[in-house]
């Protein structure tokens, strides 16, 4: 082929040539040079990070007929042919069609024998985590103690799935992300090399979109080089990539922040309809925030490479924190929404309409639990007021032990309670309960309701004529009986709502558990009496009782039955 992709041209020769790796290139470098070269090494991290190169590299480095340091020469017949893939020496292996326990079992056969030309037979297996449980079995004791003549480098995108045995038996190695910087700037060197004319503010959107891959960064510069007429533009990185312009994230979130919702979905519009990736819109849209977030607590420079120019900054004087939060975490929710929806518009429409309403118009769950507490603090002041004024007073003459004391004198009549269960139905409770949140609404609507006493009360058992109310808490159910008229009310609320006069009992729930026992218990007992008694009457009527009654007396007669 008479042309070759940039990433294939520009593959890093030497370790000074690798970018953004010095943590791994410097350690390899200094155990060359010391002669500390390992039997077995693990290189792993994202892709198009130089893993397979830094192999390459090695490779050339340890077998260099001419370097004097830690560098290949890439002159001799070694490095060229290394270079050009045609050395014996040096073999490649793709893991993932070649993962079978024969091919592992054939490797070990053939590791034995010694190079033909170079000082060290190097096997790079790329890939590795795609090897069987078998071919890793059968690598092990190779791999722990080949010959002194082989170096295994093994290449890996997914270390985790590697067995801990394999991990053991190599120097590991993690490559990391390359920063968008040390893309831009190798890019920056290569259109210089080639003498291709570039925009500066194209150079970032590529390398973004490359996500820390120097590889994805290249092949998306080749497509935009190929792509441009005479010199590479933003817009024409804009395409390639499928990012959206600066200026259209500044456009859209200063609708979004005048709450323009028409104008917000209207320039959705117009980027749907020139089918950019909705995935992308909201990274680019969540990385943008990012962005002011940070020029809003870091200095300028650390983001001059991102063009900072006047609306820029206007824009991050007008967001606060508290809304760049807000829109991140609205933004990343849609991202997890599109992960297992096949209706991408829908919910990037439904986002951008939230992101357009008050924080706290979309937060309208927490603004009606604060409302709800709000107005239970103030029934509470009304209940304190009302307390002073008949005579429970929070003074030091009067503590608060001392008031709950005098509430607690209270006790419900046992004998009405017990009356009610007997002839309570589920048909009357069912009734109660049925319009019970009405009668909750009639008693909020009064001007000294304290209905939220009742937010933990239930009628637990009615008769047709009463009822039973429980009380979570014991203070509370003595309080709403003893508080003027609350019961009254009460009674009144259920008569206009249900149109029947209910007498109410209160009891709190420790108290209603032990006298439905109490009651089941008597009610269990009095049975067993009643069929006892019945018993006995019936044997009295016996021919042969009534003749031993008559001839000895009943008191004389004991009835065994």
């Amino acid at each position: 082929m008479a042309y070759q992709a940039l990433y294939r041209v520009w593959r890093s020769q030497t370790f000074d040539d690798v970018i953004g790796q010095q943590h791994i290139t410097k350690t390899l470098q200094n155990a060359i040079a010391q002669k500390k070269i390992s039997h077995a090494y693990l290189f792993s991290g994202p892709r198009g990070t130089g893993k397979t190169s830094c192999a390459r590299i090695l490779a050339k480095a340890i077998n260099c007929e001419n370097s004097s340091s830690s560098e290949p020469c890439n002159d001799c017949p070694t490095c060229v042919n290394i270079m050009e893939g045609s050395a014996t020496d040096v073999l490649e292996i793709d893991a993932a069609s070649n993962n079978g326990v024969e091919e592992i079992r054939d490797l070990r056969d053939k590791v034995k024998y010694v190079p033909t030309s170079m000082k060290y037979k190097v096997y790079i297996i790329d890939e590795v985590h795609m090897l069987s449980t078998g071919a890793f079995n059968a690598l092990l004791k190779t791999l722990e103690e080949p010959p002194a003549h082989v170096v295994f480098i093994l290449a890996t995108t997914e270390p985790h799935k590697i067995p801990l045995t394999i991990h053991s038996r190599c120097q590991r190695y993690d490559f990391k992300q390359i920063t968008i910087e040390d893309i831009i700037g190798r890019m920056e060197i290569i259109l210089k090399e080639t003498n291709i004319a570039y925009e500066e503010n194209a150079l970032p959107i590529i390398a973004r979109a490359a996500n820390g891959g120097m590889r994805d960064a290249l092949s998306l510069l080749d497509q935009a080089i190929s792509y441009s007429y005479e010199k590479v533009t933003e817009s024409d990185a804009l395409l390639v990539t499928g990012s959206v312009s600066k200026t259209f994230l500044i456009n859209i979130t200063k609708a979004i922040f005048e709450r323009k919702t028409a104008d917000a979905l209207n320039l959705f519009n117009e980027l749907f309809s020139s089918g950019k990736d909705p995935m992308r819109f909201i990274e680019e849209m969540i990385f943008f925030y990012r962005d002011i977030l940070l020029y809003q607590v870091s200095s300028n420079k650390e983001l001059e490479a991102k063009g900072i120019d006047e609306e820029f900054i206007t824009l991050t004087k007008q967001l606060s924190s508290e809304q760049l939060y807000h829109y991140i975490e609205q933004l990343n929710k849609t991202i997890q929404d599109l992960k297992v929806s096949s209706h991408a518009r829908i919910f990037l429409e439904v986002a951008l309409v939230k992101l357009c309403q008050p924080i706290q118009a979309v937060d309208n769950g927490y603004s009606e639990l604060i409302n709800k507490l709000e107005e239970k603090v103030k029934d509470l002041e009304t209940v304190v007021l009302k307390l002073k004024q008949t005579g429970f007073q929070t003074t030091e003459t009067k503590p608060i032990k001392k008031m709950k004391q005098e509430i607690r004198n209270y006790k419900y009549s046992v004998s009405k309670l017990h009356e009610i269960l007997a002839k309570a139905t589920s048909a009357d409770r069912n009734l109660i309960k049925k319009f019970w949140d009405q009668v909750k609404q009639e008693m909020k609507n009064q001007k000294e309701s304290q209905s939220f006493w009742l937010d933990d009360a239930e009628p637990i058992a009615a008769s047709p004529n009463a009822f039973v109310l429980k009380f979570k808490d014991d203070f509370q159910c003595q309080l709403t009986v003893q508080y003027p008229d609350f019961i009254q009310r009460l009674s009144e609320a259920v008569q206009s709502i249900i149109g029947i006069e209910f007498d109410i009992i209160c009891i709190s729930e420790p108290e209603w558990l032990q006298e439905r026992e109490n009651f089941l218990e008597n009610t269990k007992k009095q049975q067993q009496k009643n069929e006892n008694k019945q018993t006995e009457q019936r044997i009295e009527k016996e021919p042969v009782v009534e003749e031993a009654i008559n001839l000895f007396g009943s008191d004389l007669v004991e009835i065994i039955d």
